[in-house]
């Protein structure tokens, strides 16, 4: 079935480019890209492109807050810097739409004025609302300072009286005039400050700093894949590096799995989950490029997920020099691994799939299965 959207329509947010837009076509488009910038493998055997629902799919809402504290908006800023409320999102399923109303009367009631991006005063920046696959809720106010924490401690309670599901609260505090969407300090507001993601059997454990997909069931497919091909080549040791709370790392068959990623907190998480399902699993906080190339011996096989820049000219020259037989590349952004991939010629492209984390628009994920030539 394909979706369309009453705020698109109305030209009041055009987040979603492609809204409209047949989805088998949107799929078909995007498997067609990803073919086009790996063109040079031609050795590679495409999988079919996992679809995903096409709307109610986003497990957390990343809500701009403005307009005043008597009628603060919940969405995203004109380009005039005014609130436009998208408290009815379609990309969001029932459960996480049912928060925001909840949450636009608690601005109200504990008095924090929404920031005015135009005039550069205000509190209230964000408002950020994960949902786990249990319902379970952590909520999360970017502030632009501790003026208003006091408040929102003194109105919590009711909030949570409100809010049963609501299991994790925190305030981030982001001082700076600047398009980020969180500071580096954050502020626990309840005792538990861990979520639970299960993702295919697997408990993942963010803090209210972890990175983590906004597709939850297309990364339950991404991380079978990614299991199927550790499973089929049977490596005894692996490195799953940008590792974050170890979603990889833990579906993965092998006996020795380290998992190195930078943020110690999703370190902490991923060091959870595996004392958790009983693995002996290691996690490391380390740069993934130094520690890599800091180690005295390679596995067997690697797992890459970086960010969007890709893993970088280092890290590529590493891998195609290593006595690595195999490596699992998962990528956001097909250009940067096309030109990754042409760093390690020795890598060849056995596998490829394109997952669809993001309907409605042009992104995607694509991860391919390497084999040493």
């Amino acid at each position: 079935m394909d979706v369309q959207c009453s705020y698109f329509d109305a030209g009041a947010c055009r987040s979603c480019g492609w809204m409209g837009r047949p989805y088998d076509e949107q799929l078909a488009a995007k498997a067609a890209h990803a073919r086009e910038l790996l063109a040079d493998h031609t050795g590679a055997h495409w999988l079919p492109p996992v679809a995903s629902a096409e709307s109610g799919f986003r497990n957390k809402a990343k809500m701009v807050v403005a307009g005043t504290r008597e009628h603060p908006t919940l969405g995203i800023l004109d380009a005039a810097g005014h609130g436009v409320d998208l408290q009815g999102c379609g990309l969001y399923p029932d459960g996480l739409r049912a928060v925001l109303p909840v949450v636009q009367r608690f601005v109200t009631r504990a008095a924090i004025e929404p920031y005015d991006v135009p005039a550069r005063r205000g509190e209230l920046k964000h408002v950020l609302v994960t949902q786990a696959e249990d319902g379970a809720l952590m909520l999360r106010f970017v502030l632009r300072s501790q003026e208003a924490v006091t408040r929102i401690r003194k109105h919590l309670p009711a909030l949570l009286a409100e809010l049963p599901r609501l299991a994790v609260v925190s305030a981030n505090i982001l001082p700076e005039h600047r398009a980020v969407l969180e500071g580096d300090l954050e502020i626990p507001l309840t005792e538990r400050q861990t979520l639970t993601m299960d993702v295919g059997g697997v408990p993942l454990h963010l803090r209210p700093r972890s990175f983590f997909q906004t597709n939850t069931a297309v990364t339950a497919a991404l991380y079978a894949q990614a299991a199927q091909w550790v499973a089929a080549a049977a490596p005894t040791s692996v490195w799953d590096l940008y590792c974050g709370v170890g979603g990889f790392a833990l579906h993965l068959p092998a006996r020795d799995v380290v998992g190195v990623e930078t943020s110690p907190e999703a370190v902490q998480s991923a060091r959870t989950s595996a004392a958790q399902l009983g693995r002996p699993a290691t996690f490391v906080a380390a740069d993934a490029t130094a520690w890599a190339l800091a180690q005295p011996a390679a596995p067997d096989l690697v797992v890459v997920n970086p960010p969007r820049r890709g893993i970088g000219p280092a890290l590529a020259a590493w891998l195609e020099r290593a006595p690595v037989d195999r490596v699992v590349y998962s990528s956001c952004n097909a250009v940067s691994l096309a030109r990754d991939l042409a760093a390690m010629p020795s890598l060849a492209v056995r596998e490829a799939r394109v997952f669809d984390m993001f309907p409605q628009t042009t992104h995607y994920e694509v991860a391919v299965l390497l084999e040493r030539v």
